[in-house]
């Protein structure tokens, strides 16, 4: 699946916020190597170097298309470097002080058992944060399973779409935090996004959520599919005169692991 940098930092506010919100959360002043799994476009990561000027970060990522736009970020902080890789394939260095992981584990299959590995090589005293979607039940999501099952499309994108097994809950993340020794906290929060233009919707989607589709399609299908999924798009999330209101639920998790 090919991903397009500029249009996943569409809404880049609201895509922002949760980040922020997250690593807020981290009670630590002089990290000396901190790891972002999934880093993306490289424009949060680099937050992180100018929070901890003297800590080595380095972002990770499947995507060679996100990397390439996250050169830029690195040439701008020192301190911070970006590398490509599977994070399934990942284990924390023994020196690792820090990880954060935003919107990136429900892509990956089986990421619960990935959470509890991770911690339990995380280096005594080091951070763990993580943040997933848990809007896979919305209306977005659901509206967008249903048409392709649907008898037009089924035999296309049979198998394509993962539901709400893509992530857990809260307390599911909170227990293994706990069962691996951690001092851990475990939240939601649901943003009420105000977006504006026309099909915001489907707008915010086609930088996340709707890419596995159309990345299985021909353009001309996946054309007809944005078209019918629109559709269904504008019923579930009316205009308003303020734009449209789309929200957006997220699950946080932060851990940190007894000792220095």
């Amino acid at each position: 699946m090919v991903w397009d940098p500029v249009k996943y930092v569409q809404f880049g506010d609201y895509r922002d916020r949760p980040f922020f919100d997250l690593t807020g959360r981290i009670r630590t002043d002089h990290p000396l190597d901190v790891v972002d799994l999934g880093c993306g476009p490289g424009n949060l990561t680099a937050t992180l170097a100018q929070r901890w000027p003297e800590a080595r970060v380095t972002g990770l990522d499947s995507s060679a298309e996100m990397l390439a736009r996250a050169s830029a970020q690195a040439e701008a902080n020192p301190g911070l470097s970006f590398q490509l890789a599977d994070i399934a394939d990942w284990t924390p260095a023994a020196g690792t002080d820090v990880v954060v992981t935003n919107a990136v584990l429900q892509w990956v299959p089986g990421h619960h058992e990935l959470l509890a590995r991770w911690l339990q090589a995380l280096r005594p005293g080091g951070w763990f944060a993580m943040q997933v979607p848990g809007n896979f039940n919305a209306p977005s999501h659901a509206l967008m399973r249903d048409l392709a099952g649907s008898v037009k499309w089924s035999a296309r994108l049979d198998g394509v779409l993962r539901g709400g097994e893509s992530v857990g809950e809260p307390g599911e993340y909170l227990r293994i935090m706990l069962d691996a020794g951690c001092a851990a906290d475990a939240w939601e929060t649901t943003y009420l996004q105000v977006l504006p233009g026309t099909d915001p919707v489907l707008e915010w989607v086609r930088g996340t959520a709707l890419r596995p589709v159309l990345a299985a399609l021909s353009t001309d299908d996946g054309l007809d599919f944005e078209a019918e999924y629109a559709a269904l798009l504008r019923a579930a999330y009316p205009s308003t005169v303020h734009g449209t209101v789309f929200p957006f639920r997220r699950i946080f998790a932060v851990a940190r692991k007894p000792g220095q």
